[in-house]
């Protein structure tokens, strides 16, 4: 792999935060090529484009504020133009939005390309449920690692300390996106098993479960949840968001 390439959604903080790490690392790597593409969809700020405020600003003043991104991160409105010859696609949209997202860029890419999604959350459709990188993969035909972890977006980007999980089915592709995400406070493990993970992160629902049960039952559920989380911290992200949501 020549290039790389992140494809990002503007509603996601975390899109711009992991721009912010892959336009850092790409400076330093030279298997990676030095200028990232990042899909934003359109919008306007006080009557100026979003995407111009990104280019000349170097930060994303409506999703994650406060953060500069690096020079080398080139934001592009048109989603056809910004995946033209990438080698490697990251996903970081709305969950909801993928299937017109993969509709609109399949044919598009190289057939060589690989992906990434950071997307948590289980896709219903007719068929019945189906996680993310499936539908990836089934529409793109391209291999797909997953990564997920107690992540939020605004510590990502001022560089705190963070762990997270690449799930691969291919455990030399997710090698590869650990090289070009890893941080010194953003550490990565790779595991050999994408499912899994990505089923750990998108299962907050199973707290849902919590609300739903009374008593002993809820202890039960609330106590399942908890030992899934010794192996990897994939499945801690969501309860953390939760609490802090709470508290």
């Amino acid at each position: 792999m020549t290039g790389v390439f992140s494809i990002c959604f503007t509603g996601s903080e975390m899109g711009s935060a992991v721009a912010k790490i892959i336009g850092n690392n790409v400076k330093k790597l030279q298997k990676f090529a030095s200028t990232v593409k990042m899909w934003v969809f359109e919008e306007n700020i006080n009557g100026r484009k979003l995407t111009d405020i990104i280019n000349n600003e170097h930060e994303n003043v409506k999703y994650l504020p406060g953060y500069k991104l690096p020079d080398n991160v080139v934001a592009v409105p048109n989603l056809n133009e910004a995946v033209q010859d990438a080698d490697l696609l990251v996903f970081v949209i709305p969950h909801q939005f993928i299937h017109k997202v993969c509709d609109e860029i399949t044919g598009r890419v190289p057939k060589k390309a690989l992906g990434i999604t950071l997307i948590k959350g289980i896709d219903e459709g007719p068929e019945g449920l189906k996680l993310i990188s499936d539908i990836i993969r089934e529409k793109m035909g391209i291999d797909i690692s997953v990564l997920m972890g107690a992540n939020i977006a605004n510590e990502v980007a001022a560089e705190k300390f963070c762990e997270t999980t690449i799930g691969s089915k291919i455990l030399e592709n997710g090698l590869l996106f650990k090289e070009l995400l890893q941080t010194p406070n953003f550490r990565i493990t790779v595991v050999d098993d994408a499912d899994t993970v990505e089923l750990c992160g998108a299962l907050k629902v199973r707290f849902t479960g919590c609300g739903l049960c009374t008593d002993g039952t809820m202890i039960l559920v609330e106590k399942k949840g908890m030992f899934s989380f010794k192996e990897s911290t994939c499945s801690v992200s969501w309860l953390l968001d939760t609490c802090l949501f709470i508290s």
